[in-house]
C-alpha cells in the first residue's frame, strides 16, 4: 500500500482506508491525496497523527479515493461518507459530541448556522428552534467555518438578522446577506437560495450547475441580462471555487511544523468531589483561548496523577487537533514521570516540564528535561520561562473555574 501511495493524484479528494472484506475503517479528506496518504506510512505517524491511526493502518488492506475538484467539496464528501459508513476510526477519533454540523433552520428565511454535536442536540430538544436540514459530521469546526464563508460568497444567506427589520445588516452591506433584514428578497427567491445551498452540501455540484445554466439561458432569452449576469457569475464561481483560505486552514501545524505551541494541564478538586481537568493553548507566546478544553474525570477521584494521565489519553485521542512542541504540567516528578511515561507508551516523543509549587502554591522552579531554580526575578521574563509560567498559571486559573462552575451546577 505505500506504493500505492505515490501513484495517487496530486489533487484535492477523499480517501478511504479498507480492511477485511473491504470493510470502512477511516475516511479522510486531502488536499494532495498524494502526500496525505503518504503520510500514513512514513515512520512518525504516532508523532504526527497519534496512537489510534497507527492501527487503524496496520489494519488496513487497501486504500481507495475519489478525486474533487476543490478541497471545499473534499469536505462536503468527507462528512457524507462519514455519515453513510460510520467508519469505526472515525469515530474512535473524536467523540460524535465534537463533530460539526451545518444546520438550516425551518422559518420563512431559513438561517444557514454551524452547529457543534453537543449543541445540535439542545436544539432538537428545544421548541425555539425547528430544523429543515443538517449535513455532516465535519470533523474540523474551523474548516467548516471557512468552508461555510466560501459558500457564502456564492450563495449569500441570513444567519442572525431580523427579517424585513427596515435596514441592511452588516453581512448585507458587505454582499453576504442578500437583503433578508432590509426586505430586498422575497421568500420565494430566498427559497432558491437555500435549495441551492442544500444541493451544494449534497454532493449535487454538477447538477446544480447545469440547472443555472438553464435558468440564465431562459433569464437571457428573456431579456433578463442583469439577471442572466448574476446566475453566469454564481456559475463561474462554482466552476472555480477559490478556496486558498481554507487550504491553510487544513494545513493545522504539527509537531515540529508552524510557531511554537505549549499546552498545560492541571486538575481541580475537593477532596476527591467534583473532579475536573483542562487544557489551555499558549502560541508564539499568547493564548488561543479557542483551543481551551475542559475535562470531567470518570475514572479517578483523589488520585491527581490517574486523572492527569486520563485527561493526556483523552486530549491524544484528538488526532485531529494540532500537536504541541511543549507540555507542561503542575506539580513535580511524579506529575512529570506520569506524563513522560504515558506519553512513551504512545509512542510520542514530547518533551515535559513540571512547574513546582512551594508552600502557598506560587512557582520555585520546573523540573522535566531541565530543573531551573526561578529565585531570579529576571528569569521570569526570559521568554521560554515566561510562557511556562504563564501556560501554567492560565491552566490553574481554568481549572478552577470550572470546578466552581460545576460546583455550582450541582448545589
Amino acid at each position: 500500500m505505500q506504493k500505492l501511495a505515490t501513484n495517487l493524484p496530486d489533487k484535492p479528494g477523499v480517501y478511504i482506508f479498507r480492511g477485511s472484506g473491504r470493510a470502512v475503517l477511516y475516511i479522510g479528506k486531502a488536499t494532495s491525496l498524494r502526500s496525505r496518504v503518504a503520510s500514513y506510512f512514513r515512520g512518525d505517524l504516532i508523532a504526527t497523527r497519534g496512537p489510534i491511526l497507527v492501527g487503524m493502518v496496520e489494519s488496513a488492506k487497501s486504500v481507495d479515493f475519489i478525486e474533487t475538484d476543490s478541497v471545499l467539496e473534499a469536505l462536503i464528501l468527507e462528512a457524507h461518507l462519514i455519515k453513510k459508513h460510520q467508519p469505526v476510526y472515525n469515530t474512535k477519533e473524536k467523540d460524535n459530541k465534537s463533530f460539526n454540523y451545518v444546520v438550516i433552520t425551518k422559518e420563512d428565511f431559513p438561517r444557514v448556522l454551524v452547529v457543534r454535536g453537543r449543541e445540535l442536540e439542545t436544539l432538537l430538544s428545544t421548541t425555539n428552534y425547528q430544523i429543515q436540514t443538517t449535513f455532516g459530521p465535519f470533523p474540523q469546526g474551523s474548516v467548516l467555518r471557512e468552508a461555510l464563508a466560501i459558500v457564502r460568497k456564492i450563495f449569500p444567506f441570513r444567519d442572525k438578522c431580523k427579517p424585513n427589520s427596515g435596514k441592511p445588516c452588516f453581512n448585507a452591506q458587505i454582499g453576504l446577506c442578500p437583503g433578508v433584514c432590509a426586505g430586498t428578497v422575497s421568500k420565494t427567491e430566498y427559497a432558491k437560495t437555500i435549495r441551492r445551498i442544500k444541493m451544494f452540501f449534497e454532493g449535487k455540484k454538477k447538477t446544480l450547475v447545469s440547472g443555472l445554466t438553464r435558468e440564465m439561458k431562459t433569464y437571457a432569452k428573456n431579456l433578463k441580462f442583469e439577471e442572466a449576469g448574476r446566475i453566469k457569475r454564481m456559475i463561474f464561481a462554482l466552476n472555480h471555487i477559490q478556496d486558498v483560505a481554507l487550504i491553510k486552514a487544513s494545513h493545522r501545524p504539527r509537531l515540529g511544523e508552524g510557531g511554537f505551541r505549549i499546552e498545560a494541564y492541571d486538575v481541580a478538586h475537593i477532596s476527591g468531589t467534583n473532579v475536573v481537568g483542562v487544557m489551555v493553548v499558549l502560541e508564539d507566546n499568547e493564548p488561543k483561548k479557542s483551543d481551551y478544553r475542559k475535562f470531567k474525570i470518570k475514572t479517578s477521584t483523589n488520585d491527581d496523577n490517574a486523572s492527569l494521565r486520563e485527561i493526556l489519553e483523552r486530549r491524544f485521542n484528538h488526532t485531529e487537533w494540532p500537536m504541541p512542541k511543549l507540555i507542561v504540567v503542575d506539580g513535580g516528578k511524579a506529575q512529570v514521570n506520569t506524563a513522560e511515561k504515558a506519553l512513551k507508551e504512545w509512542g510520542i516523543q514530547i518533551p515535559v516540564v513540571g512547574v513546582v509549587k512551594d508552600e502557598h502554591h506560587k512557582p520555585k522552579g520546573f523540573i522535566g528535561g531541565r530543573l531551573i531554580p526561578a529565585q531570579d526575578a529576571n528569569l521570569l521574563i526570559r521568554n521560554r520561562d515566561r510562557q511556562i509560567l504563564l501556560a501554567n498559571s492560565e491552566a490553574h486559573r481554568f481549572a478552577i473555574g470550572f470546578h466552581r462552575q460545576l460546583r455550582g451546577k450541582i448545589k
